[in-house]
């Protein structure tokens, strides 16, 4: 008792830390049994100074303390023994009962796959005439290949969660949700492009990423490469007609003051006229010309 009155003050934090380790091996030699720990709960004591200090040895000394006060208790202390039904206890099922759960597996397996064929939106019912034709629109360019493949949502449920996802995000059917319809008939139709489609109708595109797709998200890849070819020359265009000229310090910008300035001539009128020069200011980019 003496004992455990320190220790619970150094669990409070009133007493010295430095003897707890000296108090647990003084428990450690003393000849606990089951009813000193019954009637003075030193137990409880030892596991409130493990949790409240930080000393490593404290800690494990008093674990030892805890595993060898246990062995008092016995195995069935944690509380009443309740008994637990074996698989040798269970009585076995007739055989129609395990066909019966047999044929029960297969039909939540089978529930299973329509579940997981079913388009993220649902087909939603709607008496609105502009869905109902766009809707049809959708599914007779998706379609224009054939046969759907097997495995695979029937075209009419494609078209209509492409269209539910574009109503969903302009909720009417103005102009622009018809210029979108009117855009992914297109692209789904173009000969050129089969990609486009066969990525939607095996799932690899989703109808809310098609249905938020730019034109040049859609474009086939010949399209992508020559349109790339096309803002490459530009570029290039434009950082030549930057870069060429002649530079001189004899043009005074009227803009910012400064002469730092190229200049191109260019027979802009008959061959008899003067040339007409053309003047950039490399410090603000200004532009002017004179004949």
């Amino acid at each position: 008792m003496r004992i455990q009155k320190k220790l619970n003050k150094m669990t409070s934090g009133d007493g010295d830390q430095e003897q707890a380790l000296d108090l647990l091996k003084t428990l450690r030699d003393l000849p606990v049994n089951l009813e000193i720990l019954t009637k003075t709960r030193i137990g409880m004591t030892v596991n409130a100074l493990r949790k409240s200090t930080t000393d490593d040895e404290v800690i494990s000394l008093s674990k030892t303390l805890i595993k060898n006060w246990k062995k008092f208790l016995g195995p069935n202390s944690g509380g009443k023994e309740t008994t637990t039904p074996t698989s040798s206890s269970k009585k076995p099922k007739p055989k129609e009962d395990k066909k019966e759960d047999e044929d029960r597996k297969t039909k939540e397996k089978e529930k299973e796959k329509e579940k997981s064929r079913q388009t993220s939106f649902p087909a939603a019912n709607t008496t609105d005439a502009v869905r109902l034709k766009c809707r049809e629109l959708l599914a007779n360019a998706i379609k224009s290949d054939g046969e759907c493949p097997e495995g695979c949502a029937s075209f009419e449920e494609l078209a209509e969660e492409l269209e539910e996802a574009i109503f969903q995000e302009f909720k009417n059917t103005d102009n622009r949700y018809k210029n979108r319809i009117r855009s992914r008939v297109a692209n789904l139709k173009d000969p050129k492009n089969p990609q486009l489609k066969a990525n939607y109708i095996c799932g690899a595109l989703s109808a809310t990423k098609l249905a938020s797709m730019s034109a040049e998200e859609m474009a086939s890849n010949e399209m992508k490469a020559l349109r790339n070819k096309f803002i490459k020359e530009s570029i290039d265009d434009a950082q030549l007609a930057t870069v060429q000229g002649t530079k001189t310090d004899l043009l005074k910008c009227g803009k910012c003051k400064k002469r730092n300035c190229t200049y191109n001539q260019v027979q802009t009128r008959s061959a008899d006229e003067p040339m007409t020069t053309f003047v950039l200011c490399n410090e603000c980019g200004n532009r002017w010309k004179f004949c």
